[in-house]
């Protein structure tokens, strides 16, 4: 590095002065440079371990940085696409040092910054939706993989239209060696596709998977799969359901195709356009009045006031927020099945010899900050203040403690006509089995207002599909998947057998010992739950906004099998 002479600035190869910070991550700094051979401004990577000590843990961890680096500017300088990030330039130092990539500058913040103010309308994500399978069928083509689509790899122009950014851990056709020691998986757990995890290489269908579930994500406002730690996110995205989506509207379909778990019957990239084309199409007719399906609003616009129910925090829905239960000393350690014992085995040893030990790449051993990084190359680093954006971890944390106006306590008792009651929980079920003609469930998710259970096609059926109870009427949302006849905690079971005449004094219960300040949401689920030896189970909910969570877990004769208490 040299200096300018002109104010002394740092010159990068005697043409790149850096301007300001962008962001820092794991695998090093973003700046805003200027190229004064050219007379415009460039995001500038650098590419450095950030601490030593990492170095000194794994030793050989400088030249993996380097080496990926390279490796992302090659893939990208391969694509010319509109929404696909343009590398200009890659700057190896003759002494060995970090090299540096110059990107174009993208003006604006990422799909993750976006997702914090609330959900996307439909057509916004439709229309995201296909820009991003633009960049990926580009990609795909040019025999590149991305490995990593997730809301922190999108960037959104101020201008309008989205950047697929971040292709340091893609994988080429031609390579023949991995970046990452063994043991390590890279990408972010909860968008990766199950046969990467379980240490398949994957084919251009894993990043239709990770591109659908940012779709779902986009307009459902929570992550279906994500959970307290990488292990319980990993097991999800293995094996547990994806609730049908509600908020989706035309999309929904195309998500219901996209993620299933056999990647040879998801749609390919040029069937998964058309369906979005004819979503994109039915939301049009459908919405006269909106923007044309194929008018992108600048920037996919802020969220619109009221529209939903803003999120606790980023892709957390209540019913997937809640950790895994821990020994924490306010109860008993929950009962760990066989099944889910020999569940989770089969996990870890298929991620220690697929190369995926939960290490998730260089980004564990050195966080990455974050994601989105407004104004940047967008290699899903975070802010330059230091502050996270576009990944939140989910832990039980305490209600609002000072520091801003807490908002006021919403009633915890169930409202005149709530579903959290006995007669409501009973009447939500009676209706699902006059509409399907089974009496039997996998699981069932109650709040207030509505209830979604997942029920087998048939009675005895290997079979399930997804049902929705609201405002006293009964309808189908769509194929669940197929039950396993070797996992327990798939086996359906009559929720009749749950103690709801007890769900009252439950309901008090929780209010008063799971220390949830102000709780505005309240939820219950009935499973057979892993850590109850697959027996079903009755999990009752609370939750607020500063992502408090806690739950009483009940078995069928009422009793207590696990307390979980934010902290």
């Amino acid at each position: 590095m040299s200096t300018s002479d002109d104010d002394g600035r740092p010159l990068v190869d005697g043409r790149f002065r850096l301007v300001s910070r962008l962001g820092s991550g794991g695998m090093g700094t973003v700046w805003r440079a200027r190229d004064i051979a050219l007379d415009r401004d460039v995001a500038l990577k650098e590419v450095r371990p950030p601490d030593p000590a990492a170095e000194a843990a794994r030793p050989g961890l400088t030249e993996q940085l380097r080496a990926r680096a390279v490796r992302e500017a090659r893939a990208l300088a391969r694509l010319s696409h509109p929404h696909v990030v343009t590398v200009h330039h890659i700057v190896e130092p003759a002494d060995g040092s970090a090299p540096w990539i110059v990107m174009e500058l993208v003006e604006g913040s990422s799909v993750a910054d976006r997702l914090a103010a609330g959900p996307m309308p439909v057509r916004e994500a439709i229309a995201l939706g296909r820009q991003v399978l633009g960049a990926l069928r580009a990609a795909h083509a040019a025999g590149i993989q991305h490995r990593d689509v997730k809301p922190a790899n999108v960037l959104l122009r101020a201008e309008g239209g989205a950047v697929l950014t971040d292709f340091g851990i893609a994988v080429l056709d031609e390579s023949t060696s991995r970046l990452t020691a063994s043991g390590d998986l890279i990408g972010s757990a909860e968008f990766i596709a199950p046969e990467r995890i379980r240490g398949e290489e994957g084919n251009p269908a894993s990043d239709l998977w990770s591109l659908g579930m940012l779709l779902y994500v986009a307009t459902e406002g929570y992550h279906p799969l994500r959970r307290a730690t990488s292990l319980a996110t990993v097991v999800a995205v293995l094996d547990d359901p994806i609730p049908a989506p509600v908020r989706s509207g035309v999309l929904a379909p195309v998500l219901d195709r996209l993620l299933v778990r056999d990647p040879a019957q998801r749609p390919d990239g040029a069937l998964l356009d058309r369906l979005l084309e004819e979503a994109q199409a039915q939301e049009g007719a459908a919405n006269p009045g909106a923007t044309p399906a194929d008018a992108v609003p600048p920037g996919f616009g802020p969220a619109v006031p009221g529209a939903y129910p803003p999120p606790a925090h980023p892709y957390a829905h209540p019913a997937y927020a809640g950790p895994v239960p821990q020994t924490s000393g306010r109860g008993p350690e929950p009962r760990t099945g066989p099944a889910r014992r020999k569940r989770l085995a089969t996990v870890a040893a298929g991620l220690a010899v697929g190369g995926a030990l939960l290490a998730l790449g260089v980004a564990q051993l050195v966080p990455d900050g974050g994601g989105g990084g407004g104004a940047s190359g967008g290699l899903g680093l975070g802010t330059g203040d230091g502050k996270r954006t576009g990944s939140t971890e989910q832990t039980a944390s305490p209600g609002p403690t000072g520091g801003g106006t807490p908002r006021a306590t919403a009633p915890t008792t169930a409202a005149s006509g709530s579903l959290l009651t006995p007669a409501g929980v009973r009447t939500a079920l009676a209706a699902f089995r006059e509409a399907t003609g089974v009496s039997t469930v996998k699981q069932v998710f109650v709040y207030d207002e509505y209830a979604i259970a997942e029920i087998p096609t048939r009675q005895g059926a290997k079979t399930y599909d997804r049902w929705q109870y609201r405002d006293g009427k009964v309808s189908r949302q769509g194929i669940g998947g197929t039950i396993s006849a070797s996992r327990a905690g798939d086996q359906p079971f009559d929720p009749a057998r749950l103690p709801w005449d007890g769900l009252p004094a439950l309901a008090e219960r929780a209010d008063r010992e799971l220390k949830v300040e102000g709780p505005l949401t309240r939820y219950l689920i009935v499973q057979r739950w892993s850590f109850n030896e697959d027996r079903p189970t009755l999990l009752v909910y609370r939750t607020n906004d500063y992502s408090a969570v806690g739950y009483l877990a009940v078995d069928t004769d009422g009793k207590e099998v696990y307390k979980l208490v934010a902290d």
